[in-house]
């Protein structure tokens, strides 16, 4: 294990120690899922093998592809 220390501004802390309590889990332990996740959802990204193979004029396609992805499907492809 390695240990990393945060300092967390009051809005985010006070929110995150009443889910880790409704959880039933530690606030670091909470924050340790919740970062596993996040980093997993990066790790598994099927379009990450892609970004900067294509010509594009949007600036932000490779930290949001997913969003771009998704307002494509609900307005061009709603069945």
């Amino acid at each position: 294990m390695t240990t990393i220390t945060l300092e967390l501004p009051q809005n985010i802390y006070e929110p995150l120690q009443k889910a880790a309590a409704k959880a039933g889990q530690s606030p670091q332990e909470l924050i340790t899922k919740l970062l596993g996740q996040t980093i997993q959802a990066f790790a598994d990204d099927p379009v990450e093998e892609f970004i900067g193979a294509f010509r594009s004029d949007i600036p932000d396609w490779g930290a949001n592809h997913d969003r771009y992805l998704g307002q494509e499907l609900l307005e061009n492809h709603n069945a």
